[in-house]
This record gives C-alpha cells, structure tokens and sequence, in this order.
C-alpha cells in the first residue's frame, strides 16, 4: 500500500538556481534530503496544481533513474493528478516543453546538466518549467531559492519504484503516471514545420550525405527516427546514437573542440555535404558544412534572412531576438525586413514573454543555442532539420549559403573564448575591475577602435517591465566592434569567463579572414583590458568557439 509520509529536513546552503536550473556535482545531489528539499521547494512555490498534470524527463545521464522515482513519489504526495513521464525517464528539454505545450500540463520537471560532463563523478542538474513550456521566469526561481532556506520538512509516498520501461498507465497512489513515447509528439511537431517530403527527396538525390554526432546524449533516439527512419537518412548517418549515463566519457557540448570526431570528418575534403551535433538534452545545436563551420550567431541570421521558404514560418516572421553576448548579425537582417530585434540577457527564459506576447518567431544565443515559437526552449534538433530544409529548397551547399548571406548583409567576425574552472573570486575580482574603469575607458582611443560606451548590461522585459541587472561588461566601439565579458552561470566548479570579440565586416572583399586573426587586435586589447593572466593565472582559453 502507498503512503504518503512528511519527512523532516534542514535546508542546504547554495540550492540557487542558475541561468538553467540547479547544477551541481551527482555526489551533492546524492546526498540524503538533497533532491528532495529542491523539489519540495518547487511545490511549496506553486499554486492551484492539485489534480494537474506534470511532465517528467531528464536527459538520461548518471542518477536519472533514481531522480525520477524519487519526483514521482514526492509529486503523488503533494496532490498532483497525473504525471506525463518518458519511457525509461527520457525526455530532451525541447521535447518537454512540446509535451507540456501538447498537453495544457501545468508545468514540468527536467533533469539535466544540459552539455555538462556525466557520469558518477559528473555533474547533475534540475530545473522546473511552467506551463508555457519554458523555464520559470526569475520570479518563481527566487522564490524556489527562498523557499530552500527555510524548508523544514518535504512530502514523500513510500511505494515501490514505478516500472518505466515500456509506455502505459499506473497508478501511484492516488496519481495516475503515463509512460510516454518520448519521440512521437516531438516528431509530429516537426512534421507540421518541415518539408519533410522535400528533405526526404534530398536525402535520396545520390547527391546528398549528412553526419549527425548525437555525443552518446538524448538526441540520439530523436534523430534516428526522424533523420534515418522518417525523412530516409542512410543508416549510420547519426553517430554515437545510443544515450550512456556517461556520455561515452565525452563532454557533449557541440563545439569545435568536444565534437572533434565530427569536425575531422567533416573537414575532410572529400567529407559528407552537412554535419551537424547536439548536446546533453538536446537543446544546443552545431552546424558544419564540409570543410565550413557556421557560428551560432550567423546561423541565427540565415535562418531568419530564409525563413519564409519553410512551411512553418512562410508567413514571415514577427520580430526575433538574441542575448547580448551573441553578435548583430541577426540585427542586420531585422533590419532589412523592417522587424524588430530584441536583446535580452542570456538564458532562454528571457525570449519566454517575447514569445507568449507574440513579438518574436526566431530567437537565438551564441552558446550554440536556437529556437522558435513552436517550443519555449531552445531546439537542438529542429534548427538542424531548419537547414536541411534550407539546403533542399535552396539545392546550394552550407558554404555557399552562408557566403552569400555575408555578401548582402556584411560578416560579423565573431569568437568566444571560455576560460573554464577560474577561481570565482578572482573571476569577480577581474569583473569588479572592468566596472570600475567604466569612466576612464569612455571615448578612449585604442589604435583605431575609438570606445563608444561601456556598462554594465541590464534589460528591462518590454512584457511585464521586470528589470534584470548586472548581466554582462560591454564595451562598444564606435566603428561596431564590441568586447563582452561574462561570467556563465552553468558550470558546478569555479567560475568560467567567457570573453566574446565582435568586428563588422561590409567589404566582400574581406569575408574570407581568418576569424583569429581578423580579431587579433580586439583579442588582444580584451587581455589587456581585463587582466586575464594576472587575474586568472590562465595563459590561453579552455575552449575558442
């Protein structure tokens, strides 16, 4: 017999959510209480769910499987009616919003570190969505963290694991838990946006070869049903496919450096036409075409520069919107379709009101992250199947696409550089730093970069007028250029400064630099500006995207 218990408990220090949820270590989550006081915390923050639905999935790493019982238990004691839950506890991050959306659930739960490492020394994550779909807004995460510090006790039925291997009902005391295809209602939605009779034809030409690198992570199932068994990719054409709660030992983040196994296919000459990779839970994206790599800003303006010749979008787009660090290129093109372009702090749950409001279809960030109207999270899988759907109905190369993009609009020479795993108070020192030079740096010459502004960026929603502060050092020049600094909210250990280098190019003439060297100056006076190697001790970045 099921029965619901109240266990008593003491908060922990540091269940803060980030820009995607609570990550931290497996060992911390897997302390006693730990998960439990999070998730407690999240019901205790809600109002009117008793009887609803929640959506359940996580990504399929390390402590998944343990997770998910424990929420199922805690969510039948504390009333709710019915838990949607993926088939062997899977479910990627875009998915669990189509499903939430799909369904009218209340909200939802995902588990996952998203393109962090996996595995018994990895890293484990949770993060709570809403009913839009999309993650909760800052409002509901503070309250979670306030909840967290004073949380005394948390609700729990004491009943045997639920059997998640197949789909199909139970009942979990007076809860109802469906084990779901977690691909189906996903697909489906692709379906209704792609041409898939036009990729299908385009995988079939004999012209046509694709590698997708799935990095042992959630896409894999995805993109073998849809890319090789719906839209007819040759088997074999999705790599690392099947999920390991390790990854494979890999670090799925779809990046020049982790996906290097893809990179080197695609690099060489004789390589497959389009290459492509997602990350943890599948909502991150690379696009490589052979021997060509598209960064995440310039494939967020050719998608939108396209839009309109997929079905889904060919009544045009409303606005689009990017996170600051993520460069202008998509700027250029709101601009020549008379749209607006929006610039939100970075995570996806600022583009949420601009997507309910109707302002935006496209919305995109450098962190190798795209997205639409049609999920309230960014989509790994769907920007993948956008530019095979380009590539059939324009029957050009990835390259030449992107060329011609750049000749009508201009090249946004763009790098980020990652220092991972800095000492955090030395990562603030160097920010504390950067603010306090705001004065001396404004209109300072620096060869021929002439300083326009610098701040510290903050964002007022046009939505609900929320104000968010203090989410990046900018320093714009006058010629276009800008410098970004940034300390990311996703990693578990130390800090990780991200510093991004942006210069506009309009001369066609020009469009074939090295992106380095293009930047080099600006690389240069951002080390010097910030002090990164006596500040950091790092002499090069972790990772150059």
């Amino acid at each position: 017999m099921s029965t619901p218990r109240i266990i008593t408990t003491t908060p922990f220090e540091g269940q803060k959510p980030g820009t995607s949820g609570l990550r931290k270590k497996v060992a911390v989550f897997r302390q006693p209480h730990y998960l439990e006081n999070f998730v407690q915390s999240i019901f205790d923050t809600l109002t009117d769910y008793r009887g609803t639905t929640l959506v359940l999935g996580g990504d399929g790493r390390y402590h998944n499987k343990t997770a998910i019982q424990t929420i199922l238990r805690m969510a039948a004691a504390n009333g709710f009616g019915r838990v949607l839950v993926g088939q062997n506890g899977l479910l990627s991050t875009p998915a669990v919003s189509a499903v939430i959306r799909k369904n009218k659930a209340y909200g939802g739960i995902i588990l996952s570190a998203s393109h962090n490492p996996a595995g018994p020394d990895g890293d484990f994550g949770i993060k709570y969505n809403t009913g839009n779909g999309g993650p909760a807004p800052e409002k509901i995460t503070d309250a979670i963290f306030a909840r967290s510090r004073e949380i005394a006790e948390y609700r729990i039925l004491e009943a045997a694991d639920v059997d998640l291997a197949k789909p199909g009902e139970t009942r979990l005391g007076d809860m109802t838990v469906t084990v779901i295809d977690p691909v189906a209602d996903y697909a489906d939605l692709m379906g209704h946006l792609f041409n898939f009779d036009r990729i299908h034809a385009l995988f079939n030409s004999g012209r046509f070869s694709m590698r997708f690198d799935a990095m042992h992570a959630i896409t894999g199932p995805y993109a073998r049903e849809i890319l090789e068994n719906r839209l007819g990719a040759p088997s074999g054409t999705v790599m690392r496919g099947e999920p390991l709660e390790d990854f494979g030992g890999g670090h799925p983040d779809p990046n020049l450096v982790y996906a290097h196994e893809l990179v080197e296919i695609m690099n060489s000459p004789k390589g497959p036409d389009f290459g492509a990779a997602s990350d943890g839970d599948g909502d991150r994206n690379m696009i490589l075409g052979r021997q060509f790599f598209v960064t995440p800003s310039d494939s967020l303006a050719v998608l939108a520069a396209n839009a309109t010749l997929v079905p889904g979008y060919r009544m045009g787009l409303t606005g689009v919107a990017r996170s600051m660090p993520t460069s202008a290129a998509v700027d250029k093109v709101a601009e020549r379709l008379g749209i607006e372009c929006y610039e939100t702090p970075t995570g996806w749950k600022f583009f949420g009101n601009l997507l309910d409001a109707r302002k935006i279809t496209l919305c995109g960030e450098e962190s190798f992250g795209t997205g639409s109207d049609h999920v309230r999270e960014k989509d790994g899988l769907w920007a993948v199947l956008f530019w095979l759907d380009l590539l059939a109905a324009r029957k050009q190369s990835v390259s030449r696409i992107v060329r011609e993009h750049w000749a009508k609009y201009g090249r946004n020479y763009y790098s980020r550089h990652d220092y991972e795993e800095v000492d955090a108070k030395a990562a603030e020192g160097l920010m504390q730093h950067l603010r306090e030079r705001f004065g001396e740096l404004q209109g300072k010459q620096f060869g021929e970069h002439h300083v326009m502004f610098c701040d510290d960026f903050s964002y007022t929603d046009p939505v609900d007028h929320s104000i968010a502060t203090g989410q990046g050092i900018r320093i714009v020049f006058e010629n276009g250029s800008r410098i970004v600094f940034r300390l990311s909210g996703t990693g578990t250990v130390g800090a990780t400064l991200r510093v991004y280098v942006e210069a506009y190019e309009p001369d066609p003439a020009r469009h074939d630099l090295d992106t380095q060297l293009a930047l080099a100056p600006l690389i240069t006076l951002a080390e010097e500006l910030g002090q990164i190697r006596s500040r950091t001790g790092r002499e090069q970045p972790t990772v150059i995207t």
